[in-house]
């Protein structure tokens, strides 16, 4: 298992591998084939990114049958899914600004899939092949837009309502993880990916045969029970087991 991240220092954009702590250098296309460099990296100065920048973001929704009892709707008989603007993206650290604080807006903690590989008409059995690995996220919602609208792009799609992050973990068994929020130390959202109703694979899988998949395409793979309310002033920490924690602030 690796644990890979997109850094900052200066002007120059990288990747990196995180071992204990220590930056090292990645060399050549992060999906293909890299060279690590032997000497770790100086930490100063060193801004942590967005993993991966992708060409589309894909959410899922109602994937956990505890968030589709919540919300009061039936369980999907495929996927249902809509594409998030990558501009939304924010990382490990951002801030989450609401941009209407008269609105509900909601948090929802999410695994995130990073595509490897261009991927078309996938089967559920080859779709690991094309997964580089997972990361956490989340898929804010402005629950007031979503509630009055048939589409859900834009009331998820504003400016930093997609956190991403830290690192994409290459190697991890999705099918037995703990998923879990907390706000202001407060525990919100508290699952498990087995409950997922579609798996990562099949996820792949359905998308893959309704679009061209590219690496560094993002899958959010949906969220559990126990969605709520964000204000200014919230600190918000996505804990998936195996992957390192994603925190943001709220203002």
């Amino acid at each position: 298992m690796a644990e890979i991240g997109r850094f900052q220092k200066g002007d120059e954009i990288f990747y990196a591998m995180v071992v204990d702590g220590e930056l090292f250098r990645l060399k050549g296309n992060v999906f293909e084939s890299t060279i690590c460099e032997k000497k770790p990296l100086a930490l100063r100065g060193v801004k942590t990114l967005t993993p991966v920048m992708p060409s589309k973001v894909i959410a899922v929704g109602l994937n956990y049958a505890d968030h589709a009892r919540e919300s009061n709707k039936p369980l999907p008989q495929e996927p249902l899914f809509w594409l998030k603007a990558p501009t939304s993206l924010i990382p490990d650290g951002g801030k989450i600004e609401i941009p209407f604080p008269h609105h509900r807006t909601d948090f929802e903690a999410e695994l995130a899939i990073v595509i490897g590989r261009r991927a078309r008409n996938v089967a559920p059995a080859a779709a690991a092949r094309y997964i580089f690995g997972y990361t956490a996220a989340q898929d804010i919602a402005d629950r007031t837009i979503q509630n009055t609208e048939s589409q859900w792009a834009r009331c998820k799609s504003f400016d930093t309502f997609t956190p991403l992050g830290p690192y994409v973990v290459t190697k991890i068994n999705t099918h037995d993880l703990t998923i879990q929020l907390f706000q202001n130390g407060q525990l919100r959202q508290n699952s498990n990916t087995s409950q997922l109703i579609f798996s990562c694979s099949d996820l792949v899988s359905f998308v893959s045969t309704n679009m061209t998949l590219l690496p560094g395409d993002v899958i959010l793979t949906g969220t559990p029970s126990g969605v709520g309310p964000i204000q200014s002033g919230d600190r918000l920490e996505v804990r998936i087991q195996g992957l390192a924690p994603l925190i943001n602030t709220v203002k």
